[in-house]
């Protein structure tokens, strides 16, 4: 049984948006509902009716609100959603237009930087009107090479306020790496700043930009924004111009298109790291009102919070971030390194800004634990409400770090969802209690379960995490994917009808969800299937151990674990170690969990998106190829796991 580490009080239920939605739930079709799994239920049951029960409730803007909710929930893919609508995404984010402060930017040494609601809308305003005098039109692709700061956001607001379709990249990826996303897409226009920063030091990207403009010919302009340097040289990329000279002149009142619901807003990116990285197209409705309601409802958001997403416009938090500025928060973006200048950075400007929703990595959570970091000790959380992880399982360990040394009294949501739908399957529950290792519920019209081996679902038991109807957020197809082919194998060849996501999960009795890492690196020592996060629960507490990936190999007609280890500074994989790591695995998962071999390492792989690749790992040690590395953030590790004679002994 887990632990129970946190229970909200009676009054912060019903001060809850959750709980005023129930409210309106129950007023409006005659429910009595008091609690959160009733509620739930009803929500995958009545899916139209609870879809739009949240339109009115979120208050969507819409100049036409449709004809109905959906044509059939059960029909996946190709569920159309709010046909006839007409709404346009950044006019739902810009409802607010007064001098509360709507971002706040920290770029690591750098002084804070701030913009009201009312500047935001005065720059998002004179960006549009640019890009429409370059001749950008609905549907034409806008993109941003750019550290997570305002103008990023802005750029993404202006092309989707005429309906262009904005994607985006990290400033760290490599060459080959943006060419693999935007090369596919053809986009028209650039925004990007001249630099980045990381620990302290300036690093460039019009170097990058001027190759990948050697090998985008779509590009017709450049908006290069100067960070690093007031006044960067440009003369070297070709159709470039300074941010401040391409949107000098007054944009007026913002004409927002009025655009169908499953109009394109994003196009996002899977990891590529098994070979070129599928472009799924997310619909401004879909997106809109999906994040909404984890936004509003599930995390309780309101304009007086102030939210952080430790996050890069290259990850999907980015795109769910920017949506909190539709509850009129103000919302903290960070460019650069979390442990720089100290261990205590993020922290810090959690104190300076009173963030009261911060959001993080189960990653970083891990890094503060082998740091010795104990803000609560530091720092003066008092606004703290929440703290959100997600990026991949947060470890029992993890839950009780955040309670003992960060916060005691907060609601943990640890999240799980995807790219793919921009948003989340499991999420936070501000009406129920935190268990350690749980994630606090299923999210609201969402109808997930735990399918068993024969495809029958479960509830006490791991399973794969499938979703049973549709959802408006599911992408509405994939860049060039005529046949939808692609799309169909990516969900839908396992389970016809059924969205298979390729995670392992256990739904608890009380409707929590355990998360047990990709269904796709799944272990299956003796026909038992093993999630990996089993096995990095158990290594997590282990302070010589800085970080481990685990994977399966082919052996004698069978597959056995094989356990790489990243020893922490000063420490050594001793005999004695060895046996603790295998005893405490047995003990506190089972036999079958136990590594055959423990290797160590100088260093774990992980995708610009900071999760570890084990099908990476598991393909250099069975001597396959890895077909596109650029998608790492340090391939040069995966040399390490090479021709390594380890692997060949009993």
């Amino acid at each position: 049984m887990s632990k129970l580490l946190w229970e909200p009080s009676a009054e912060q239920i019903a001060q809850s948006n959750m709980h005023r939605f129930m409210q309106h739930v129950n007023q409006r079709h005659g429910t009595a509902f008091t609690h959160y799994d009733e509620l739930y239920q009803w929500s995958v049951e009545a899916i139209p009716d609870f879809w739009a029960a949240a339109w009115d409730f979120l208050e969507v803007r819409a100049s036409r609100a449709g004809d109905r909710v959906v044509d059939d929930p059960g029909k996946m893919p190709g569920a159309q959603w709010f046909e006839g609508a007409r709404l346009n995404f950044a006019e739902n984010l810009l409802r607010y237009r007064d001098t509360q402060t709507a971002l706040i930017f920290k770029g690591e040494d750098r002084p804070v930087r701030r913009m009201t609601y009312a500047d935001l809308y005065q720059a998002v305003a004179r960006v549009a009107a640019a890009l429409k005098a370059c001749g950008v039109t609905a549907g034409d692709r806008v993109v941003g090479f750019m550290p997570n700061m305002p103008e990023a956001i802005v750029a993404m607001l202006a092309a989707t306020s005429m309906g262009a379709v904005w994607s985006s990249c990290s400033p760290d990826f490599g060459i080959k790496g943006v060419l693999d996303r935007f090369g596919q897409i053809k986009p028209k226009v650039l925004f990007t700043a001249n630099g980045y920063l990381f620990k302290g030091k300036a690093i460039d990207s019009l170097g990058r930009i001027a190759d990948i403009l050697a090998q985008l010919p779509s590009i017709e302009k450049v908006v290069v924004v100067p960070y690093t340097d007031a006044s960067p040289d440009i003369g070297k990329v070709p159709n470039a111009v300074l941010y401040d000279n391409f949107a000098a002149n007054d944009g007026g009142e913002l004409a927002f298109a009025q655009l169908p619901f499953d109009h394109p807003l994003y196009i996002m990116y899977s990891s590529g790291t098994t070979g070129l990285p599928k472009c799924m197209v997310q619909s401004a409705g879909g997106i809109l009102l999906h994040q909404m309601k984890e936004l509003v409802l599930h995390t309780d958001l309101t304009r007086d919070d102030t939210i952080f997403y430790f996050t890069t416009c290259g990850w999907m938090m980015w795109n769910w971030l920017a949506c909190a500025l539709s509850t009129g928060a103000a919302l903290v973006l960070f460019d650069g390194n979390p442990f720089h200048p100290h261990p205590g950075a993020l922290w810090e400007l959690a104190d300076e800004e009173g963030i009261t929703v911060f959001g993080t990595s189960a990653g970083y959570i891990a890094a503060l634990q082998a740091a010795g970091v104990k803000p609560r000790e530091d720092y003066n959380l008092k606004p703290l409400r929440a703290l959100l992880s997600t990026g991949s399982p947060l470890s029992i360990e993890g839950f009780e770090f955040v309670y003992d040394h960060i916060k005691p009294d907060l609601q943990l949501a640890s999240i799980s969802g995807g790219t793919d739908l921009n948003g989340c399957f499991a999420l936070g529950n501000p009406m129920g209690p935190v268990y350690a290792g749980e994630l606090q519920c299923r999210g609201l019209g969402m109808k997930v379960a735990a399918f068993d081996a024969s495809g029958q679902p479960v509830v006490g038991e791991q399973g794969e995490l499938v979703c049973t109807a549709a959802f408006p957020s599911m992408p509405i197809y994939f860049w060039n994917d005529a046949d939808k082919a692609k799309y169909h194998k990516a969900y839908f060849d396992v389970y016809p009808g059924v969205w298979r996501h390729g995670d392992y999960i256990t739904i608890t009795a009380r409707g929590g969800v355990v998360m047990h890492g990709r269904s796709d690196a799944t272990l299956n020592p003796g026909g038992v299937r093993i999630g990996t996060a089993e096995i990095y629960r158990q290594i997590d507490p282990i302070e010589e151990i800085a970080d481990c990936v685990v994977v399966g190999q082919n052996w004698k007609d069978d597959v056995r674990v094989i356990l790489f280890v990243q020893m922490a500074p000063g420490c050594e994989l001793t005999p004695e170690l060895e046996s603790r790591v295998r005893a405490t695995i047995r003990a506190n998962a089972s036999p079958r969990h136990v590594p055959a071999k423990i290797v160590p390492v100088a260093d774990v792989p992980y995708t610009l998106n900071m999760k570890k690749v084990e099908l990476a790992v598991r393909k250099v040690i069975h001597g396959e190829p890895v077909t596109n590395k650029d998608a790492l953030r340090n391939p040069e590790a995966l040399d390490h796991y090479l021709d390594m004679a380890a692997l060949q002994e009993d």
